[in-house]
This record gives C-alpha cells, structure tokens and sequence, in this order.
C-alpha cells in the first residue's frame, strides 16, 4: 500500500493507492491538530510491513510527520517537486495543479521509480547543517550593513572606503567609536592609537595616514549627533555579527573534518573554510557518481529555455546552498590571484566576452567544482589539467625552461 502525502502549512492531503495504481481514498487532515490520526490510520492499514510513504520535500512542513513514521519504522521515500510539477498535464491532461491531484501524482510517480529513499539525517549531518545556517545568518547580516555603511560613507565621508575596506575590522572599531571623520579630526591621537591597537601588524602606518588626511579633507556632509549615533550602530552591528561569523565558520570546520579524508585533500586548493563549507553544505564529493553530478548539487549547472528562433541564454540553476556558492566564488577569487595560469586563462576569456567578468567567473566556479571531485577522489589539483594551456601562450617558469645537458 502506498500512501502519497502533500505537504503544506496545515492543511495536509494523502492519497492511499495499491500497487495497481488505483486510488483507493484521498483523506484531508489538520497538521498538527490531526497528524495522530493519520499516523493511526496508517498503522491500521499495516503499518511497516505493508505500507510505504511517499511525499514532496516541501521545507519543513513535512519533517514532523516524517520523523514520526521513521519512529514507527515505516518506510518514507520522496519526490522531486520539479517532476510533480511537470507531470500536472501528463496526468490527465489537464494543466491545474491542486493538493489531491498532487497527492495522486506522487504515488503515481512513486510506482513509476521516479522516488528515492528519504531516511533521517545522521545527528552529525544535522549539527553541521545547522551550524552552516548560523553562518549563513551571521554573513549576510555582516553584507548587510557593510552596504549600508558604504551608502552612509559616501554621503557624510566620501573617499574611506577605498583607503580602508569596511570588512576591515579596524574600520568597524573607528566608526563605532568616532562615527565619522570630524570626531575622528577631533580625537586624532586617540584614533591612530586605535588604529594601531585592532590593525597590529597587518596594518600598514601609510593607510592610517591615508584615512586621517582624508578624515581632515573631507567633502562630506556633516554629521548631526543622530547621524554619527547611526553610523557607530550600524557599525557595531556588522562588528558583532562579523565576530560570530569568525566564531560559526571555525564550527563549521572542525565538524566537517569528521565527514572525513575530503574536508583535508580539498583544503590546499580552496581553503579550510571553504572546504567545510562545501562538505557541510552539499556532503563529501566522494558520494556523487561524477563531477557533473557534484556540480549539479551546488546549483552550477546550465539551464536555457529556447523555443523556434528565440534563443534563451545559459543561467546557473542556482539550487542547493547560496552560501556555499558564496565560499565558492571567494575562493576562484584568490585562485586568480596565486596562480598564473587561471589568471591568464580569466583574462583571456574577460577580454572575449567584452569585458564582462561574471561569466568568466561563474566558469572558473565551475571548472573548480570539477577539479575538487578529483581531489576528493584522491587526484592532485593540477590547474593545467583545466584549460588548453598551448592556447595561454605564457612564458615557461624556471623550473619549466630545459636546463643544459652536461
């Protein structure tokens, strides 16, 4: 017996239908209201021995139920959204889509094999799931109010940001105590000794100069005492939550170093976080089949929607963990920076596509994506095995020029 379940907020639909297909009874419940009836009626129809669950993976409307007929050792299996969608017209044709026909769809496609087990997450895969969602919490709040300091700054001190990043950590702690560059002109000696103090030696005395000679010269809107108070909390904001952050992405990896071997192979080529991220976001790259299937997972995947003489372009499908992509995308950042050969190979293609990076960007994600199965699976990450490096034209490295026989 197969009972096909359509999740929602409350009102929730099962169609119970044999293994003929036929639809025996759509029952309507109020979860959680009458959620103990329906896992009472599903017992009487035979419970783990006879029947088998079936249900869309809608948020998390449906894991209360689902982790209550994996107590009761009933077998709960689910549906890609997407197909039931798909299927609406295929059924009858008819191309509405309402709670009892999707109910009937899932069991429908249920007994066609288009489901997959849907076992609940080891207790590991759960904490980590959860620590990457502080995370993900923590750093957009962080850009957030990096944007809206910006926006503040180039009304009231036009010219910081570009001398000092508003990640900076030295700038944060100057606009939660000075506001802005008339306190700053004010208090000069007690700035540059806070400068100095959260900087240490990473920061460089020219950049202190820097923001106080342009905190002196500056164009910007004087500030009324709201407007600095607005600053210094804002600020304080972004600080507090960039600490938090530091503080979840340590979590994040030493949690992910459990998934195993992965995490430490990925590391050199990405960075600890990075990998963490990776593997917490999407699991270890050992489980999927094929480097297409890893980047499928991460939402790198090309999609285009083209009809007759209408020509879609190729988008990322974006599925799966935004954050994940984010950790990404820093990462090719830095690749570009250390190693010659993607650079020569992003520029080249920057200069083809006239002058538009994003694209070039989003291709590197991907040949990244790619390489970092293989490393997982035990290969050496080896940037020329990504491109056709005749095509570079890059002058060999010393330890590429032929030395002279002796």
């Amino acid at each position: 017996m197969i009972v096909a379940i359509d999740v929602a907020k409350e009102d929730f639909y099962a169609a119970i239908v044999n293994h003929k297909g036929q639809v025996l009874l759509i029952v309507k419940w109020i979860h959680p209201a009458e959620s103990r009836t329906f896992l009472a009626l599903v017992e009487h129809l035979g419970g783990p021995k006879r029947v088998e669950v079936v249900m869309e993976p809608s948020g998390v409307y449906g894991d209360a139920i689902r982790a209550a007929l994996d107590r009761a050792g009933v077998a709960v299996f689910r549906v890609n959204p997407k197909r039931v969608h798909d299927a609406a017209e295929v059924f009858d044709g008819v191309p509405s889509l309402h709670d009892a026909k999707s109910a009937t769809l899932i069991a429908k496609l249920h007994l066609g094999d288009i489901s997959e087990p849907w076992p609940l997450e080891p207790e590991h895969q759960r904490r980590l799931a959860a620590v990457l969602r502080v995370l993900e919490v923590h750093e957009k709040e962080v850009g957030r109010n990096r944007n809206r300091l910006e926006g503040l700054l180039a009304r009231h001190w036009p010219g910081a940001s570009s001398i000092m990043s508003m990640d900076s950590a030295t700038m944060l702690e100057t606009l939660i105590e000075f506001g802005g560059p008339a306190a700053l002109v004010e208090r000069e000696d007690e700035a540059r000794e806070l400068m100095r103090r959260v900087g240490g030696n990473f920061l460089a005395q020219d950049k202190i100069d820097k923001l106080i000679e342009s905190a002196h010269s500056s164009l910007g809107v004087p500030q009324l005492d709201e407007e600095l108070e607005l600053v210094s909390t804002i600020a304080s904001e972004c600080r507090r939550h960039q600490k938090a952050a530091k503080k979840a992405r340590a979590k994040v990896e030493k949690l992910a170093l459990l998934e195993g071997s992965a995490t430490k192979a990925m590391a050199p080529v990405v960075g600890k976080a990075t990998s963490a991220v990776l593997v917490a976001g999407v699991g270890c790259p050992t489980k999927y089949d094929c480097p297409a299937s890893y980047v499928k997972a991460l939402g790198l995947n090309l999609k285009e929607k083209s009809s007759g003489k209408s020509k879609g372009g190729l988008h990322i499908t974006k599925r799966g963990p935004g954050i994940a992509r984010l950790f990404l995308y820093l990462a090719v950042l830095r690749l570009i920076q250390r190693d010659r050969i993607v650079r020569a190979w992003y520029a080249k293609k920057v200069s083809r596509d006239a002058g538009r990076k994003q694209k070039a960007l989003i291709a590197l994600m991907r040949k990244l994506v790619s390489a970092l199965w293989h490393v997982a699976h035990g290969a050496v990450f080896d940037s020329k095995k990504l491109f056709d490096v005749s095509r570079l034209k890059l002058a060999p490295t010393t330890d590429e020029v032929p030395q002279p026989s002796t």
